[in-house]
């Protein structure tokens, strides 16, 4: 579902399996390298998601923390088809989940897919095995995110993250209904 301006939602949510599917969806203003290094190249990705260390080729093992969550993940890479496709599985650390209050420790996967169109590149982000009681959230994080993403590739600041969830979690609370 996405609308234009101010207050739109770049997300969809879904069930399946028993657990929550996010899926979001924007168009960058960039080529398809440019939007591979920035989902993949530790540095790239430090500035608008989180801290990666590890190994990053494909069946490698990493780490992740997320300090907008104040979240410590690890990881392992399961698909990686540059500049199109990188799955990758993570699971929060015990001692991450410990610290806040969200759900117990659970296995999702995280899935983006790049797709060229002209100088721009469309970005598909799913992720799958979020609690279905919990997926708004992750809607609205995942959101949060994604246009994190485009500003940083605009050079801009990221928006106030804290206002910013407060305007768009009403709208992913209404999707999660729809599918509970």
């Amino acid at each position: 579902m996405t609308s234009n301006g101010a207050g739109r939602v770049l997300g969809r949510l879904e069930a399946a399996d028993g657990a929550g599917v996010v899926r979001i969806e924007d168009r960058y203003d960039t080529d398809i390298d440019d939007l591979w290094t920035a989902v993949t190249d530790p540095d790239r990705l430090a500035r608008w998601y989180g801290k990666v260390d590890g190994d990053l080729r494909l069946g490698g093992a990493f780490t992740l923390y997320v300090e907008s969550a104040d979240l410590h993940s690890t990881g392992r890479v399961d698909v990686c088809e540059p500049p199109r496709n990188l799955r990758v599985t993570t699971r929060e650390t015990d001692e991450s989940a410990d610290r806040g209050n969200g759900p117990a420790p659970f296995d999702k996967t995280i899935e983006a897919t790049l797709t060229a169109d002209g100088a721009q590149t469309i970005l598909t982000i799913e992720v799958r095995g979020v609690p279905l009681d919990k997926i708004e959230y992750f809607g609205t994080g995942w959101q949060i995110h994604a246009e994190n993403l485009a500003a940083y590739l605009a050079g801009s600041e990221s928006a106030d993250t804290e206002a910013h969830w407060a305007e768009l979690v009403s709208a992913y609370q209404a999707l999660s209904a729809a599918i509970r």
